[in-house]
């Protein structure tokens, strides 16, 4: 099953406009963890303009129908973190309910949980 990578693409760490980015901090992570992305199995990857953790950002979910969702914050926009959280979403794509073992968890995703969704049913239960 594909699992989803879902970017903020407006988040914007707090001295964003003191380092003059000509893009926002969620571009910038956006852009790498797609180029990370290229050609790992299960893994897709969308751009959604805010995802409400301002305070958090660079922010991300990962999700797939069926399993557990986990909302994810407080990234820089660098290769680790991308590589990291494309591992992470490869793994949960593995997964039967989305749960990845603590153990397997890349370096770079610990510390930046912010919720794990249960998942809903069919009627939204």
């Amino acid at each position: 099953m594909t699992t989803t990578i879902t970017i903020c693409d407006t988040c914007k760490r707090e001295d964003w406009a003191k380092r003059g980015m000509a893009q926002t901090d969620g571009e910038a992570l956006a852009a790498l963890i797609e180029a990370a992305a290229k050609g790992v199995n299960g893994v897709k990857i969308r751009r959604h303009s805010c995802l409400m953790g301002c305070g958090k950002g660079c922010n991300l979910a990962i999700q797939a129908p069926g399993k557990l969702t986990y909302v994810m914050g407080d990234f820089d926009a660098d290769q680790d973190s991308a590589t990291g959280v494309v591992e992470y979403a490869r793994l949960h794509s593995e997964s039967e309910s989305g749960q990845v073992p603590f153990k397997q968890w890349p370096q770079a995703v610990k510390g930046h949980f912010v919720s794990r969704l249960p998942v809903l049913g069919p009627e939204g239960e």
